[in-house]
């Protein structure tokens, strides 16, 4: 059940306007929750900072440490360096491997380089990643339902021997699988994808293998989940939803697609200057979310230019309360 609660007592969310009121017309903006950073996201930052702190800059990232430039540019002015491969690392340097995992290969050429490396995986992340070793232990051949290229799908199946892993994005992708003869199935997931789509790509899955093994628990994260449905939530009250994101960002993707299915048209805009004032042309009521590695300062932005805008009236609905709350790597716990 959503609960709503108005915003009036938040300042951050109805930020003094530069326009006078009655010169403009009221706007209600549903604002999702859960929205912003998971425990994952928030994790692979404090990493990176912790490891800042204790090394000094410069601290190397391999790949962005999670997808959103407002991170990322912030963590560079506090000297991290953002590279794409190892070999950009200098000899001696600290290392940080991003939220999405790597391949095996990744840390092993660390240790081969004697480099001071900190994995900031996602732990749900890093569960498909032992999921993925028990089952070809078991002699069963992978099915793994991702996007290709993304960097969580690469560093899944860098988990395992080549050839024991097929991707499969589609239904049209089950139905043309030929898998090894005689070899017993099991299935995964990537964490970030729609819960409805990954629904039905499992139910193909499992008429077309009836014997397939799947994951006890649901692969795509909490924080994915809750945030497609708060956005199910206030979708059909709105003539527009906003999602601040990036275009590399999954589960950000994802909102977007999820509002549209609910029945709203969608954006997706990763900082509030983006923000077109023709998009509010006959606009009522306005949902707005963020992907899972966008902070909420980009909240408070966009709530800002809104209002210097229109006249707005905010309510939060809440779908659920989020408490989850990872560990730290033990070269960090202290």
């Amino acid at each position: 059940m959503a609960i709503v609660e108005a915003d009036s007592k938040d300042a951050e969310m109805n930020a003094p306007s530069p326009t006078p009121a009655a010169e403009k017309a009221p706007l209600k903006v549903l604002v999702a929750a859960p929205r912003g950073f998971c425990a994952g996201v928030d994790r692979a930052i404090e990493i990176v900072e912790r490891t800042l702190a204790r090394h000094g800059a410069p601290v190397y990232v391999r790949h962005e440490i999670v997808h959103n430039r407002y991170v990322v540019d912030g963590l560079k002015a506090k000297g991290a360096i953002f590279v794409e491969e190892l070999d950009e690392v200098p000899d001696g340097s600290p290392v940080v491997f991003s939220a999405h995992g790597v391949p095996k290969t990744i840390p092993a050429e660390a240790d081969n380089r004697g480099l001071q490396w900190l994995d900031a995986t996602c732990p749900l992340v890093s569960k498909v990643h032992r999921q993925a070793e028990r089952h070809v232990e078991a002699g069963r051949h992978i099915l793994f339902i991702g996007h290709r290229g993304h960097p969580e799908v690469i560093g899944t199946m860098g988990q395992v021997p080549e050839g024991d892993m097929t991707l499969v994005e589609t239904i049209e992708d089950v139905e043309r699988l030929v898998p090894p003869q005689d070899v017993p199935l099991a299935f995964l997931t990537q964490t970030t994808l729609s819960v409805d789509d990954t629904a039905g790509i499992v139910s193909a899955l499992r008429a077309r293998f009836p014997g397939i093994a799947g994951p006890r628990a649901e692969d795509i994260c909490y924080a994915t989940s809750n945030r497609q449905a708060a956005v199910k939530a206030i979708a059909p009250a709105c003539d527009l939803v906003l999602v601040i994101g990036s275009p590399m960002s999954s589960n950000s993707l994802r909102l977007v697609e999820v509002a549209e299915r609910a029945g709203a048209p969608a954006r997706m805009i990763q900082r509030a200057e983006e923000i077109d004032p023709a998009w509010l042309e006959g606009i009522s009521a306005l949902g707005l979310t963020a992907g899972a590695s966008a902070p909420e300062i980009l909240v408070g932005e966009v709530i800002e230019r809104l209002a210097g805008l229109r006249t707005l009236e905010t309510e939060t609905v809440t779908t659920t309360v989020e408490k989850m709350v990872f560990k730290l790597p033990r070269q960090l716990a202290d």
